[in-house]
């Protein structure tokens, strides 16, 4: 007995402390948990948008208990009912009864367990569709019908999705609660089977006939609501989206009748639930399956077959132009003004005398070229960066708008090296500093880019701004920043000095991040990042803040979770701050009769990787809503930009006061903001095909295009050439306009033989420039149509021929002698000179490790006429018959390399640091480099000279200064620079 009542305390014991030890774990993990929703709830108060994550809460609860009780109640009901309506004396065979003896221990487990399993499952699924029940609930009319049951489009977007969603659901249930049902009548005895004789009890036949009729009810109802989506169904061969002559004719009258048989079989099974007759609704449900496979399969098969397929073409036509408006409508291409453009292929002198503007433009910067320029001339330090890819923008300068490309100096934390501690990391390097731009048209005598804004602390022309960068595409995770006031700053600002040997240093004063004010809080985030130094460190204050989800599409997306964001977003300066512009669109794959296609193809190209979309099969797109994102104190704002859009106004419904009016865009804001390059990659792949407005054209595809691959994208995996932005003139145009343009070749041909150019497609890009006001002309698509002759070169023959000319390639080689390498640089197409004018920078890097691309020709063609010049001022002056009639950007380059924006403080050549101003550059203040240069420049011209003439004899006496030329600018590079 002793023994016994010992044992009783230490198994009490043990169980007290593995209960205390769950507990313990309940309690971490729930705290765990919490610390991530109260983080997030910090993270939105901060920045002002604390109702989107609330309203999506609310939602997803609301949508979860919803879903949960629709299928926990009727499926607990259906067992219950079954249960309690059981035959108390039923006389059960002896697998039935072992069956009982088995489940009965279990049985009350299992009538409350099974219904709470099913509803937990079922209302995460419908938590996670909560859109699309705001979408139905707040849905806006588009204003205009579709061509078949004449409703509102804004049926097919907001209110269809959920009617099916809810019909599925419902039948789902309803499916679940019969099988259920059967189960329990079954193994209860109010269903019983002896050889062929099936009896069932007279409430369990109630039960099942009353359950039966309402999914076939359901069913009557999901096969009316097919009938509709037969307008957003795939059809014609999979030439167009919507219902066309079979389904008309036969699928949707068809589905009628279904919907109707099935209604009629309900009524059957109600109908036994008092006579208790299954014959009746057993043959009605046996001639709906032989209706569904007759009228739903075989007739609409026969009027394909047998009248649509000997006549398809004449009998298609009008749904193929239905197909063809709606597609427009849907891509914002309704309004397109094709032109036919009758290019000329004849370069004459002066012929661009009336384009003189926009060849003053010409870009001959590539922004997908100049970044390691930029790093070696801007970077300064290791611990800045800039973008693989640069950006494109414009600027006033001296009262004429300037193309520029520019981008921001970012915080690169593995640049530190052997620094890097949690302190440095987290509290010292915490920003970038400033935005640098270069003029796009101009370049220094050796080929670097010449700045109109650079430099730390930075000079030039945009004026006084903000330049701190601690919003951006690459800062760090995240960073502690904040201090009291008067406080010693620890934030590294920019380093100083002559020498660059002095650092100066910066306390944020914004309002960037949620404040680290209490233990709690610092709890939560080292929690949140896994990092006990934000609890353990003195540094953190009671005025720290914590800057994280620093991306500006990232903020973005999380503040307006409704919008399909553009892959770029583009720094600009604007109102005294560093900006992230970021374009925004709603999207649908449910418009009638519009075309569907993968986003992430569409946007695909040499400069944009495929990106990865929750929601990639759209048929309808709008540039909805601009946003910016402030580089500095990370504050998000949107504004409304397309007004019209009924799928931006439903969600403005579901989340009001958090889209600003375009009213509320400054003038400044308004010059910077740009036409989407993702929705115009959308549209070009659209008007591929819809460009042919024709039903029959359009039927037989005889004049389909596609974009070409992009030139200098290697052969082994080509990549589709990307829009440019440029400003120029199109025809139709009074004034030329920064805007963006694609070229179109036939498709279904190999480049190398059918690279001809068929279509030139350009959208007016620009904004305007006055307060809360666009431009009329914004947004302006215009496609050049060109002859069926094929006789302009597209992109890819173009540069074919540019590779296989004599005299460039001669040159090419010169270029590459000392293992330099030769990159060419995008190839713009304009339609300039009544023609089209190719123009391609010629880029030559050298093989030392802190090289970069040094733009040193430019190659332009005209019709078949090619040249190959140092500026681009010289090669259109020798493709016109000497002159050209207008000047380029670079006809006036400096006679000293570097730009107009300098720098305070320096540097060494080595590691990404570099000692000069303006532009920088081992060239800037070398004279014995830039005196060989120049040498090498003027050998190379006589060269090509002396090869025009036939003269051998000074060629190879002009070869052989060239050579020298090299090799003493080869010696000089390593020299220091002159004092």
């Amino acid at each position: 007995m002793s023994s016994t009542a010992a044992a009783r305390p230490a198994g009490r014991r043990r169980a007290a402390i593995w209960i205390t030890l769950g507990v313990i774990v309940a309690v971490v993990i729930l705290f765990f948990v919490f610390a991530g929703l109260y983080a997030d709830i910090l993270w939105y108060d901060q920045v002002g948008y604390l109702q989107v994550l609330t309203t999506q809460w609310f939602a997803g609860i609301a949508m979860f208990f919803i879903g949960f009780f629709g299928m926990a109640l009727p499926l607990w009901l259906s067992i219950q009912l079954a249960y309690r309506l059981r035959p108390v004396y039923a006389k059960l065979n002896s697998q039935l009864d072992r069956y009982q003896q088995v489940i009965e221990p279990l049985r009350r487990l299992a009538m409350y367990g099974i219904p709470i399993v099913f509803g937990i499952f079922a209302g995460v699924s419908t938590a996670s569709r909560w859109q699309t029940a705001a979408l139905w609930l707040n849905g806006t009319a588009y204003g205009k019908t579709d061509p078949l049951f004449h409703l509102d489009i804004g049926f097919y977007l907001f209110a269809l999705p959920f009617y099916r969603s809810a019909v599925g659901f419902a039948s789902a249930v309803v499916l679940i609660s019969l099988l259920a049902t059967l189960a329990t009548t079954y193994l209860y005895g109010s269903i019983r089977v002896s050889g062929r004789e099936v009896r069932i009890s007279r409430a369990a036949r109630v039960q099942i006939s009353v359950i039966a009729a309402l999914y076939l009810l359901l069913q009557g109802v999901s096969i009316w609501l097919d009938r509709y989506a037969t307008v957003t169904d795939s059809n014609v061969n999979d030439m167009i989206n919507g219902a066309a002559y079979t389904d008309v004719n036969a699928t949707i009258p068809g589905r009628a009748i279904l919907a109707g048989a099935a209604v009629f079989v309900a009524i059957l099974f109600v109908l036994t639930a008092f006579i208790g007759r299954w014959r009746f609704p057993m043959v009605g449900t046996a001639l709906l399956i032989v209706a569904a496979l007759v009228v739903g399969a075989i007739v609409p098969w026969v009027v394909q077959r047998f009248q649509v397929d000997p006549s398809q073409k004449t009998l298609e036509s009008p749904y193929v132009q239905k197909g063809i408006d709606y597609t427009r409508e849907a891509y914002g291409l309704s309004d397109i003004e094709t032109i036919p453009y009758n290019a000329k292929t004849t370069a004459e002198q002066g012929a661009l005398r009336q384009d003189a503007q926009t060849t003053a433009q010409i870009r001959i910067l590539d922004p997908a070229v100049v970044s390691p320029s930029f790093r070696q001339l801007q970077q300064f330090r290791q611990y800045y960066a800039f973008p693989e890819k640069l950006n494109v923008d414009r600027y006033e300068v001296g009262g004429t708008q300037q193309d520029a490309v520019v981008a921001v100096r970012e915080l690169q934390q593995s640049g530190l090296g052997g620094t890097r501690n949690w302190f440095n990391d987290t509290i010292v390097y915490t920003h970038g500093y400033g935005l640098v731009a270069a003029y796009g048209n101009q370049r220094s005598p050796d080929g670097q880019p010449v700045f109109m804004e650079s430099g730390i602390p930075t000079t030039g022309t945009l004026g006084t701004y903000q330049p701190r960068i601690y919003f951006g595409e690459q800062s760090p995770t995240y960073s502690i920043v904040g201090g009291p006031k008067g406080g010693k700053a620890v934030e590294l600002d920019y380093p100083g000095g002559s020498d660059g040997a002095q650092q100066t240093y910066t306390t944020f004063s914004g309002n960037g991040g949620p404040k680290l004010d209490n233990i709690f809080k610092r709890l939560v985030y080292a929690l949140k990042f896994q990092d006990e130094q934000i609890v353990l460190s003195d540094a953190v204050n009671s005025n720290s803040q914590i800057l994280y989800d620093r991306d500006p599409i990232k903020r973005v997306q999380k503040v307006a979770p409704y919008l399909t964001l553009d892959t770029q977003a583009y720094p600009a300066v604007v109102d005294g701050r560093v900006k992230w512009i970021v374009d925004g669109y709603t999207t649908s794959d449910q418009f009638p009769y519009s075309h569907v296609g993968s986003l992430s193809d569409a946007t695909a190209d040499k400069d944009t990787p495929k990106p990865a979309y929750a929601f990639d099969d759209i048929n309808y797109i709008r540039n909805s809503v601009k946003a910016t994102v402030d580089a500095y104190d990370g504050s998000v704002t949107l504004y409304a930009w397309d007004t019209t859009d009924p799928v931006l106004k439903t969600w403005e419904k579901v989340f009001p006061t958090t889209v600003k009016p375009v009213s509320d865009m400054s003038a400044q804001l308004m010059s910077h903001v740009r036409y989407p390059s993702d929705l115009f990659k959308v549209q070009r792949s659209v008007l591929g095909q819809y460009h042919v407005d024709d039903a029959g054209s359009f039927y037989s595809r005889e004049d389909a295009w596609t974009t070409p691959n992009d030139p200098t994208s290697p052969s082994s995996n080509p990549a589709l050439q990307p829009p440019y932005y440029l400003t120029m003139k199109m025809p139709g145009q009074d004034a030329p306009a920064f805007s963006l343009y694609s070229t179109f070749i036939p498709a279904g041909t190999s480049e190398s033989s059918r690279s001809v150019l068929k279509g030139y497609l350009a959208v007016d890009a620009d904004a305007g420039d006055t307060k809360g006001k666009v431009s009329s002309g914004y947004g302006k698509l215009r496609l050049l149509q060109l002859p069926s002759s094929d006789t302009i070169p597209g992109p890819g023959q173009m540069q074919n021929q540019f590779d296989s000319d004599p005299t460039v390639s001669q040159q090419l080689n010169l270029l590459r002698q000392g293992k330099s390498e030769v990159i060419n640089g995008n190839l713009l197409t304009l339609p300039v000179g009544g023609g089209l004018l190719y123009v391609q920078p010629v880029y030559v890097r050298s093989s030392g490790e802190t090289s970069y691309p040094l733009l040193q020709k430019v190659l332009v063609a005209f019709g078949d006429k090619i040249e190959f010049e140092d500026t681009l001022d010289q090669a259109l002056d020798a493709l016109f018959g000497g002159d050209s009639g207008a000047t380029a950007g670079d006809n006036n380059v400096p006679t000293e390399g570097g730009g107009t924006g300098g720098q305070t403080g320096g540097g060494t050549t080595g590691g990404g640091e570099q000692t000069g101003g303006g532009t920088g550059g081992s060239a800037a203040g070398n004279t014995a480099l830039q005196e060989a240069l120049q040498r090498a420049n003027q050998a190379l011209s006589d060269s090509q000279a002396a090869l025009k003439s036939g003269d051998w004899t000074a060629y190879g006496e002009a070869q052989k200064r060239l050579q020298q030329a090299i090799s003493d600018a080869v010696a000089a590079e390593g020299q220091p620079a002159a004092k």
